[in-house]
């Protein structure tokens, strides 16, 4: 049964769910399978519970069924899901933003989101819902109301951006930078930079796409597809030939810059983000929204209304302590960066617990030894580092396992009055801290 088949199964049941405990009447099913489920064991149950249709890929299951609801066998229901949501997205002559990077790709996919929401009924990503999976399911958001999508992608491989990019099929996008993530899965830098360009590659394969590229990445522009039309942002007032110019006014602890159209005025824009690494992510919205004919005022309100709910960068106050939180995932270049402006902040006394990176595969050795060395010029008046990537590496700050321990250490004498920087990948749990500092 190939795409348009299963689509129009789609047109008569037009609610698709993934989970078995979640099964609206009449909708259909698809069994995915994983490393650790099987939804292929579920599909009976789910058709019991009111589904209509079940897609699987286990012939015995398909076999066994002996009911009176439609069962359909696939060789991948992953790739069944995808090329359904593809056939829906086709239903919809609209622009389609794609974003994906190392860092900054969902605060850039929600400053763009917002800013295109001031002139358009516009559709993005919920959360980070950016891989084979959650793209999908974006696109089965898409409704005759839609104006305009929004679509992030992530990516743990090589190939990933390029299925994704062939499912969502983008009009424009931008990839908001290349750093050492997933090195694991990557290998190499080098390995980060081909994937993120996948999306590149597929818009090079469609007529009059658009890349929005921050021209002060050398690393993006170098790898800029020929005849594609670009529209570049850039915070180097002698660079010529970009669309948009901006430059940090401050960081106070919130990002407060300027930004003008070429031979345009200056527009001021006063943020609820953290960190000076936020003016590429505001530059590429405000690219992407002058591209669309937002307006300069728009523009700037939707920015300046936009508050960060996402655990990235945000300052929270509580009783005891001001947190700047920003635990849903780290790496080496994210890790510097925040570790940059936490510096720079006109703050104190300043505190940082900082958790371990993963996904770094044999580079991960030396990249936490390399966050260590930058420590010792941050001016920081404590650092609690968290996991055992630090523990053996020789330093003066206090070192925790796992966040159990650190949970003990602040019930035994919680920190007062100070500034923390909660910074670290999502599996060392640091998100549970906050509620306790």
């Amino acid at each position: 049964m190939d795409s348009k088949e299963l689509y129009a199964i789609y047109e008569q049941h037009p609610v698709i769910t993934t989970d078995s405990r979640d099964c609206p009447e009449g909708s259909i099913f698809i069994a995915l399978k994983g490393e650790s489920f099987d939804g292929n064991q579920f599909a009976a149950q789910a058709l019991d519970k009111g589904c209509a249709v079940a897609i699987v890929s286990d012939e015995q299951v398909y076999n066994d069924y002996h009911g009176d609801k439609q069962m359909i066998l696939v060789p991948d229901t992953l790739q069944a899901y995808k090329d359904m949501a593809r056939e829906h997205r086709r239903r919809f002559d609209i622009p389609v933003v794609g974003i994906t990077g190392t860092n900054g790709k969902t605060t850039t996919k929600e400053l763009v989101h917002a800013v295109l929401d001031e002139r358009y009924d516009g559709m993005a990503t919920e959360g980070n819902y950016n891989n084979d999976v959650g793209v999908p399911k974006t696109l089965f958001r898409l409704n005759v109301m839609t104006e305009i999508a929004v679509v992030e992608m992530g990516a743990s491989h090589p190939g990933d951006i390029k299925t994704l990019a062939e499912t969502a099929e983008p009009t424009c996008g931008l990839i908001t930078n290349v750093g050492k993530a997933h090195l694991q899965g990557f290998g190499s830098l080098e390995g980060v930079i081909r994937t993120k360009g996948e999306l590149y590659d597929n818009l090079a394969t469609r007529p009059d796409s658009v890349i929005f590229v921050n021209a002060d990445n050398d690393y993006l522009m170098n790898i800029l597809p020929q005849g594609v039309k670009t529209e570049c942002y850039t915070s180097d007032e002698g660079k010529q030939g970009a669309r948009v110019y901006g430059q940090m006014i401050a960081c106070d602890p919130f990002l407060r810059l300027k930004w003008r159209e070429a031979d345009g005025d200056w527009h001021e824009v006063a943020t609820h983000l953290i960190g000076s690494y936020n003016l590429d992510n505001v530059l590429a919205a405000v690219t992407v929204g002058l591209h669309f004919e937002v307006t300069p005022e728009q523009i700037c309100h939707a920015i300046e209304h936009y508050e960060p709910s996402n655990n990235r960068s945000q300052l929270t106050h509580t009783e005891h302590n001001h947190l700047i939180v920003d635990a849903y995932n780290a790496n080496p270049t994210s890790m510097a960066a925040a570790l940059d402006n936490f510096s720079v902040m006109e703050v104190s006394p300043k505190m940082a617990i900082l958790g371990e990176m993963r996904e770094l595969g044999a580079s991960s050795r030396e990249e936490h030894e390399r966050v260590v060395e930058k420590l010792k010029s941050c001016p920081f008046d404590e650092v609690w580092l968290v996991g055992k990537e630090f523990k053996d590496i020789d330093c003066p700050y206090r070192k925790f396992d796992d966040v159990e321990q650190v949970k003990a250490a602040i019930a035994d004498c919680r920190p007062e009055g100070r500034y923390i920087l909660i910074k670290g990948s999502n599996g060392t749990r640091l998100l549970q801290l906050p509620t306790l500092l």
